[in-house]
């Protein structure tokens, strides 16, 4: 076993996701953090690392991500 458990390929895991969108891989066997819900898992480290990969396109925060798309374009 790794001394760090994120890194362990023989742990199962978790994918989570917060409100601002943002995913997370999570040991199996540690609490769920509060505000972050289960989105994938228990799976292996990688399967769980190739979902986040594949899923988490836009890394900004969701409030960014809302602010950015409601400004208006600037012209010169």
């Amino acid at each position: 076993m790794s001394s760090n458990p994120f890194e362990d390929d023989e742990a199962q895991f978790f994918v989570l996701v917060n409100n601002e969108g943002q995913y997370s891989l999570w040991p199996a066997f540690a609490e769920r953090p509060p505000g972050w819900k289960r989105v994938l898992g228990p799976n292996g480290r990688e399967h769980c690392l190739a979902f986040i990969e594949r899923e988490w396109t836009d890394m900004r925060p969701q409030s960014l991500r809302d602010v950015v798309d409601e400004a208006p374009t600037r012209r010169t």
